[in-house]
């Protein structure tokens, strides 16, 4: 085998930085076998144009996953064990720290893993690494704490803190998506930090899930939800050439109510959205309850079919609600990815699409196996533009396509 190695490598101009091993974290195995069974096609060589992304297993192994669990003991209390050796592997960790349908036995009670036990299993799991590993990169999708990433008060800066902390047990790359706010970099200006936008992969859905969508100024339109998430409907008002508008949220700062500042109400700033189908876009979804209310606002503005696209959905208070406004025609679609843990229900729902994000995370991961440059999985635009030109077409076979 590694004359085969070091036969391709000459090809690619490119030595890997080391054997690759992938460790899926507690609640993060379905992605995990998704991701490897990327790599290994590509391994097997299977078409010309994988040869860009060839990486190999270590030593004679079949697979790049390799086994690491984290037990409890009686009182609550764990441990890191990796059941193979990562020596000189570069090694990357894989870790949902939303998962809630993870749990563990204490005192004879069953305890759902809440984010600080998985990042806590994180650690545990870098540890047991000790060092033995050529270098250690840790895939985060929903950053740790990365809602409580400013100070305005007497407040903790907890996802600073668990960045520098990555950092001090010898985390060289951490990859993360759409993070919340990503000038939490600035805690960590030495390490390399990657906020990577699902974009390409949440179109693709979109098309894929609503085939007679008129993409164009007098059928769309995108809004953004508030002034945080403007950035990100710029990008989709740029990429599809729609107009852009923007609801701002006055809030009541008198009070605080499930930690947050509670909604007054939604103001609309933007262009006329009646008979339009609308794209709202955040990066996350927790109650909803929030995006619901935008949907209704923009109901009674005669709003055709709403739109949500967000990167990690939650659904804290369930999916009653979201229901029961699918059947009121308040919204039509919420696309979301596959990068953390979703209701099982979601599947049964006719509003929710998801978009599977595990084959650009194995790009990202045979990329940075050859220390090669990110920029053009980071920069979407061709490929957006490639997936509406066929999505033009499919609709102009079909005669779909309204001029």
């Amino acid at each position: 085998m590694a004359g085969t190695v070091v036969s391709w490598a000459k090809d690619l101009n490119e030595v890997p930085y080391g054997p690759l091993g992938i460790i899926a974290m507690n609640g993060c195995e379905q992605i995990g076998e998704m991701i490897n069974n990327w790599l290994l096609k590509w391994h097997d060589l299977e078409s010309d144009a994988d040869r860009e992304f060839y990486t190999v297993p270590a030593g004679n192994r079949d697979s790049f996953l390799i086994k690491a669990y984290c037990p409890r003991f009686g009182t609550g209390e764990g441990k890191g064990i990796i059941k193979e050796s990562v020596r000189g592997l570069d090694v990357f960790i894989i870790s949902d720290v939303t998962n809630y349908s993870v749990s563990y036995t204490m005192y004879n009670q069953t305890v759902p893993m809440s984010p600080d036990d998985h990042y806590q299993d994180l650690k545990r799991v870098i540890a047991a690494i000790g060092g033995k590993a050529k270098r250690v990169n840790v895939i985060m999708p929903f950053l740790y704490e990365s809602r409580q990433h400013r100070r305005t008060s007497r407040e903790s800066l907890d996802c600073a803190l668990a960045l520098q902390e990555l950092q001090a047990m010898g985390v060289e790359n951490i990859i993360t998506f759409d993070a919340h706010d990503p000038r939490v970099v600035n805690a960590v200006p030495q390490l390399g930090f990657e906020n990577v936008m699902p974009t390409y992969q949440m179109l693709k859905a979109l098309c894929h899930s609503i085939k007679d969508l008129n993409i164009n100024k007098e059928s769309m339109l995108v809004v953004s939800p508030d002034e945080g998430a403007m950035q990100r409907n710029i990008f989709y008002a740029s990429v599809l050439a729609l107009d852009l508008g923007m609801f701002y949220k006055r809030r009541d700062y008198t009070t605080i109510v499930s930690g947050r500042n509670p909604i007054i109400s939604h103001e609309y700033i933007g262009s006329d959205v009646e008979g339009k189908d609308i794209i709202v876009s955040d990066d996350i979804l927790s109650s909803g309850d929030s995006l619901l209310d935008l949907a209704r606002e923009l109901k009674k503005r005669k709003a055709r079919r709403i739109i949500c696209m967000v990167t990690f959905a939650f659904f804290t208070n369930g999916l009653s609600e979201f229901d029961e406004a699918y059947e009121q025609g308040i919204i039509h679609k919420v696309i979301a990815t596959n990068l953390n843990y979703t209701n099982p229900d979601l599947q049964f729902a006719k509003w929710f699409a998801q978009a599977d994000v595990s084959k650009f995370v194995a790009y990202l991961i045979a990329t940075l196996n050859h220390d090669r440059s990110l920029s053009a999985l980071l920069n979407p635009y061709n490929r957006v533009k490639g997936l509406l030109n066929r999505y033009a077409e499919e609709q102009a076979k079909c005669g779909l396509r309204l001029v």
